[in-house]
């Protein structure tokens, strides 16, 4: 039998969704999701997306577990997972935001709070909200689509995305208050998010994973176990990920060249560095930065 490819998902499409506004190839939001056409076949999530159902029901697999999204439900989806089986009733409404997860990265890096909040959100990602949470986020949708039809604000970027680590606040408080009432953590989930934080402190000089392990006081191959229960990825590909997020920054928003960039991250050399960044981004850093 041959296995067929699951295609990944391209933030630029969602440009052409019906009511879609968005701030270049980094953010779209559109109050129309009922009108967008989903694929029928398992995709590859390769952005951030969040949606408030306000009427109606949508029914889809993620990572092949059905989710059930009703009116009040909030649904945040990372990227790496697999979406697949998406319908919804006929009277279906709802708001939708999707980001890049670059975008994302770069409003959050400096808040490890919020990043391990959301890490709770990959394993949880529909939640029921309060009234008053309902209505704020939708005042959030609202501001930050106003702001993106205003071209004419010189900070019109640097303005949406406090609008957006704002709400990310916000979203945390709501995940805080979830993680804590409704869903006690396992051990796996503990570990798993004890990881993500020494990774986000420690990825620049270190990558073994038995290293971290040893932070942890368990076995590499127990780490292993509990990343990948709870994340359905291995410890290397986290520690991968965010290595190639901070190059990405790094070429993105910096005039650093790459042997400083290399010396930075503990790379032994430029070419190295460059190979790691191809293998993984399929260019080299030099054409990435020029894209």
């Amino acid at each position: 039998m041959v296995k067929s490819i699951i295609q990944e998902t391209d933030i630029t499409r969602a440009k052409g969704w019906s009511g879609a506004v968005y701030l270049g190839d980094d953010l779209v939001l559109t109050d129309r999701i009922n009108e967008v056409p989903m694929p029928t076949e398992p995709r590859n999530m390769n952005f951030i997306m969040i949606g408030l159902c306000i009427k109606g029901e949508v029914m889809y697999q993620l990572d092949t577990i059905k989710q059930v999204i009703k009116p009040g439900d909030i649904l945040i989806v990372s990227d790496r997972h697999i979406v697949d089986s998406y319908q919804h009733s006929d009277d279906m409404e709802g708001l939708c935001m999707v980001m890049s997860v670059n975008f994302f990265r770069e409003i959050i890096q400096n808040v490890s709070d919020l990043t391990s909040l959301f890490l709770f959100s990959r394993l949880h990602p529909v939640m029921r909200l309060e009234q008053e949470e309902i209505q704020t986020f939708k005042e959030y949708f609202h501001v930050i689509k106003e702001k993106i039809g205003d071209n004419r604000n010189h900070f019109q970027k640097d303005l949406i995305k406090a609008l957006l680590l704002a709400m990310f606040y916000d979203l945390s408080n709501i995940i805080f208050r979830v993680k804590n009432n409704d869903n006690p953590k396992s051990r796996l989930e503990d570990i798993f998010t004890q990881f993500i934080k020494l990774v986000e402190m420690n990825f620049k000089h270190e990558r073994r994973v038995s290293w971290y392990a040893q932070q942890l006081n368990i076995t590499p191959k127990y780490l292993a176990e509990a990343v990948r229960h709870a994340s359905h990825r291995t410890p290397n590909e986290w520690i991968d990920y965010y290595i190639i997020l901070e190059l990405r920054v790094q070429l993105r928003n910096t005039v650093k060249n790459v042997k400083v960039i290399a010396e930075e991250l503990n790379f032994p050399n430029q070419s190295f560095l460059g190979k790691f960044f191809k293998d993984h981004v399929g260019m080299s850093p030099s054409q990435y930065r020029k894209s």
